[in-house]
């Protein structure tokens, strides 16, 4: 069994505690340390689990199951939260998303892929693909904040009815490029899922699919219970530390829901395995903006909660600077450990930025 495995279960056992915690009220700041820890080997779990399962299945079910299940606890808790009307948050969080992937989960990849390695390599027509796609992203985050900025009086269902259509095309646009990925071009997309799998298993047994399927199932549910309790309790807990919802959404609530990506980018990374590093990255990245986000907005209107893609300006200037430099570090298919501390750096000045942010 890998360290991975042994830390993540051993962490489970915060999962009781903070359910006893909620119970028993110990305070909104406890609930709330407690249950993120908890989240934390419940996400590793179900990325594990993902990645298992796509062995078994092979690369385009595989690739399927990774679409769904590839950023589901930051789905779920965005969902806990959108349904307890805590829409600031839920936007922030969108945006800490993007932020967190193409940032810290790159930034780390580089910086401890580049200690073990000199330089390192992967696939330049990936990282255009998905560079471009990314653009089509911050336009739809960037156009919505444009409306509003730019006219007199913008009527509230305006911005509802163009937030719809947006998240509608954004939606088509992630399941055409499922279909490129899995389909059409899978053949430039294979190499950094195929080296992970000779590494991890070799010529041994495939994994159990019914086991997998099972752990699967189970860290969801047990990512929506803590998400209960987490969501219950951020607004009072980042209260009595003095952040702001905005602060709270982009770096507080990605960094719970994103620990996933991070333990396996940077395992893969330190592995020679940047192609998947960088698909790691990237690709959550395009499933926060290109399917999370409009899926929210979709279920906010049917739900009665007025989830939108007017991002705040300060939110939008983030992620196109996020994106930018992402985009010109990895278009020329090689990374050393500078480039990890450019991103990390990068991220960490934003995340200043927003914790000083007025309200």
């Amino acid at each position: 069994m890998s360290i991975k495995n042994i830390v993540s279960l051993g962490l489970l056992v915060f999962i009781p505690i903070s359910i006893a915690a909620e119970q028993l009220e110990w305070g909104a700041l406890t609930v709330f340390g407690l249950s993120a820890v908890a989240i934390v080997p419940l996400a590793i779990w179900l990325s594990t689990a993902t990645e298992e399962l796509a062995v078994v299945t092979g690369p385009t079910i595989g690739g399927l199951i990774n679409a769904v299940f590839g950023n589901a606890t930051e789905l779920i808790i965005a969902l806990v939260a959108l349904k307890a009307g805590l829409i600031d948050i839920v936007k922030a969080s969108i945006t800490g998303a993007l932020l967190a992937n193409l940032l810290l989960v790159l930034g780390l990849s580089m910086f401890f892929g580049g200690l073990r390695y000199k330089e390192q390599s992967f696939n330049q027509t990936v990282v255009r693909m998905n560079a471009s796609t990314m653009s089509l992203a911050v336009v739809a985050i960037v156009l919505p904040a444009m409306v509003i900025n730019t006219s007199n009086i913008v009527e509230p269902q305006t911005i509802e009815r163009l937030s719809l259509t947006v998240a509608a095309v954004l939606i088509v646009v992630y399941g055409l490029t499922l279909l490129f990925s899995l389909k059409t071009h899978s053949y430039l997309y294979d190499v950094g899922v195929n080296d992970l799998e000779n590494a991890e298993h070799g010529d041994a047994e495939k994994p159990n699919l019914w086991l997998w399927l099972g752990v699967l199932v189970a860290a969801t549910i047990g990512v929506a219970i803590e998400s209960e309790i987490f969501v219950g309790a951020v607004e009072e807990a980042a209260t009595s530390l003095g952040f702001t919802a905005l602060f709270t959404g982009v770096i507080l609530v990605p960094l719970v829901g994103g620990a996933a990506e991070y333990v396996t980018a940077v395992r893969v990374a330190t592995k020679d395995n940047m192609d998947l590093a960088v698909a790691i990255a990237m690709g959550s990245s395009l499933l926060v903006a290109l399917l999370v986000a409009p899926v929210l907005v979709i279920i906010g209107y049917f739900i009665g909660q007025p989830m939108d893609l007017n991002f705040g300006l300060f939110e939008v200037i983030a992620v196109v600077i996020a994106v930018s430099f992402a985009n010109l570090i990895s278009l020329d298919g090689r990374s050393n450990w500078l480039e990890g501390v450019l991103l990390l750096s990068t991220f960490v000045i934003l995340g200043a930025a927003f914790f000083f942010h007025p309200v």
